[in-house]
Formats: C-alpha cells, structure tokens, sequence
C-alpha cells in the first residue's frame, strides 16, 4: 500500500521535531515537508500536493486557518488542525474553512498517526473532547432549523397567503382588495401571523417568509 503523504505546519521548532519523530516512525507515512508559518505550508501544498496537511493554528504570517482555507480551495489535500486551541471560534471556523479533522497537542501520539492516516481515507478524526463539541453544534442547528418549520407551520393556508402578500409589499388595503377581505380580517390575520412567528412587525414577517423561500427577495 502506498504511503500516505504529508506536510507538518507549526511554528515550534521543538513540536516540529517532536512531529517528525513521531510520525517518521510510521510505516505507513511519508513526510513530504515541513513549515514554519501557514504561508510556507500553502506553498509546500502547492508544490507537492499532499495527503494530508497537519496544521497548527496559531502561526505567523498566516494563521493555520487561513492556510486550510487557500488549500481546500486549490486542492484536494485533506486539513488535519493539530493544536492547543480547542475554543468554539476556533474549531467551528476551522471546520468552516474545510479542516476534516481537529486533534489536541495532549493527543496520543498513536491518536495522531491514526487521525493522519483516518484523515487520507476521508474520514474525519476529533479529539473527544472536540467530537461532543460538534455533535452538540449540529444538534443546536437542527433544533434551530426544525423550530423555524414548526412555526411556519403554525400558519393557516389563509395566513400563508398573507404573508406571501406582505412579504412582496402590499398594504393591507391592497391584500384585502386582492383576497376580497375586509381591512379588519386582513390585520386580524396580520396580528396572528407576527404572533405564531414570534416576531413584532411586518418586515421581520416579511424576512421570514423570504428567508424559508415563501417568496424571492
């Protein structure tokens, strides 16, 4: 089996050689380079197209964030962030910048060669700590998500249609005129609409109903 290929990014010295050692003693890697700064490691990248990049975040020049960024861009080189941030800002923006994996200097160093060669197979490796981090994440977006569809189900087929019409602009005369309503059942139905979306005005009602695609902005 060929060897999987890798770049090491930090700008320690010591951790630099402490990464070498550790991983050089793999047989199944091979360390194709390694930098100081995330400028120098999109560069390596760049030249010699990697497996996997294990990336520090906290470097000069150019932070490991930036760096996977540019890399995910141009190549297919997976992002393994390696270090001792393990803050919310910092992992999520590393996993937006497309990390697949983020590991913890107090990591193992058989938790390390084994998150490399994970990483190489597409697979995503997280320190565990990390991992419930994540996980509760996507749990908080879904419940966030399934929220906003239960209250835009609140709504009546009628109210729907309101607010469809209050989203394109049109005052309560014209709706009323439209749907051949009164002005008073028309602000009824307004009044229960911002109700059931729990917001306070018709153009935080006509937001929702662009942002869920009830209309095109």
């Amino acid at each position: 089996m060929d060897k999987v290929r890798i770049i090491i990014a930090d700008d320690d010295p010591n951790l630099r050689g402490l990464l070498r050692k550790l991983l050089s003693a793999s047989p199944d890697i091979e360390i194709v380079g390694i930098a100081s700064d995330g400028d120098e490691a999109v560069e390596l990248c760049e030249r010699e197209a990697p497996d996997v990049a294990l990336m520090d975040i906290g470097m000069p020049r150019m932070t490991g964030i930036e760096a996977t960024r540019r890399i995910r861009r141009a190549l297919p080189t997976q992002v393994v962030i390696w270090t001792i941030y393990g803050d919310d800002q910092n992992v999520f923006e590393a996993i937006k910048a497309g990390a697949l994996g983020y590991l913890l200097k107090d990591s193992a160093g058989e938790q390390l060669i084994n998150g490399v060669l994970s990483a190489a197979r597409g697979e995503s490796p997280l320190h565990p700590a990390i991992a419930v981090r994540v996980l509760d994440e996507f749990q908080r977006i879904a419940s966030l998500q399934k929220a906003k569809y239960d209250l835009m189900s609140d709504l009546t087929v009628r109210e729907t249609e309101i607010l469809k019409l209050v989203a394109t602009g049109k005052r309560n005369k014209e709706i009323a005129d439209q749907l051949f309503l009164t002005e008073k059942t028309v602000k009824n139905h307004i009044t229960n609409i911002l109700f059931k979306l729990q917001v306070n005005s018709r153009t935080e009602a006509a937001i929702k109903a662009i942002q869920e695609g009830l209309v095109k902005p």
